[in-house]
């Protein structure tokens, strides 16, 4: 009985070990697709920032207006990319998560960018053995102590919007 035992808890803890060990593996290779994404953007890389996306990708920007398929997006962003300057984000913290199967991850980021601090979350699935981005969200970050002054700014922009979206 006690060889059993002794032999459960080996399997157990290279078990364990092993699926610690895939997960870093894991949360290594999403971080290195997403650095490699912004990367491609500040480079002004269009082939190899939105072959990092899948086909079916959706990016978010930070005005209500920017939801966009991946083609609608690549068209957005052709003339960015064409003068040689897209935008330039920098990691300055990043938090990646695992679903159990291993193959959809998510993540949210605090970005120093040409906005300051900006959010980025989304998901990406593994196609593969490559991470790809399906889902972006770029989001600017606000003070609470300034959010007043912010809506003051954006609410008479935003008014119409909010009754469009409301009659659907």
């Amino acid at each position: 009985m006690k060889k059993l035992l002794a032999v459960l808890i080996i399997f157990c803890l290279f078990g364990c070990k092993s699926s610690m060990e895939q997960q870093t593996l894991s949360k290594t290779s999403v971080n290195a697709t997403l650095d490699a994404w912004h990367k491609a953007a500040s480079q002004a890389n269009y082939n190899d920032y939105f072959s990092l996306m899948t086909d079916d990708a959706v990016f978010i920007g930070t005005d209500a207006s920017e939801n966009w398929n991946k083609t609608a997006f690549q068209v957005y962003a052709k003339p960015h990319f064409d003068k040689g300057k897209a935008w330039s984000f920098t990691v300055l913290e990043r938090h990646v998560f695992f679903d159990k199967t291993g193959k959809t991850a998510w993540f949210d980021e605090l970005l120093d960018t040409q906005m300051k601090i900006c959010r980025g979350s989304g998901v990406l699935v593994k196609i593969g053995n490559q991470w790809k981005i399906q889902h972006y969200v770029l989001s600017m970050t606000i003070p609470n102590e300034n959010s007043n002054e912010v809506i003051k700014v954006k609410a008479s922009l935003e008014e119409a919007m909010i009754k469009t979206l409301k009659s659907k």
